[in-house]
């Protein structure tokens, strides 16, 4: 099941839905670095390339943390 999330970027709200599994990956992942999760949206969004979707992009962030957490 898909959760929406709302937040604002660059002076816009925009949202993004993700599966229950990556919000909590990247929620665990901003707690980690002493962010908020709108911080970390903020930092994968300014990352990403152009043509790459947001949802695609916290995605794959929340597969390279995940991994990395379990090597």
């Amino acid at each position: 099941m898909l959760i929406k999330k709302s937040f604002s970027i660059a002076g816009h709200r925009t949202s993004v839905a993700l599966e229950a599994e990556f919000w909590a990956v990247l929620e665990r992942t901003a707690q980690r670095r002493g962010d908020t999760l709108a911080a970390l949206i903020i930092s994968v969004d300014a990352d990403r390339a152009e043509a790459s979707p947001l949802a695609s992009a916290l995605r794959l962030r929340a597969l390279r943390d995940a991994a990395e957490r379990d090597a």
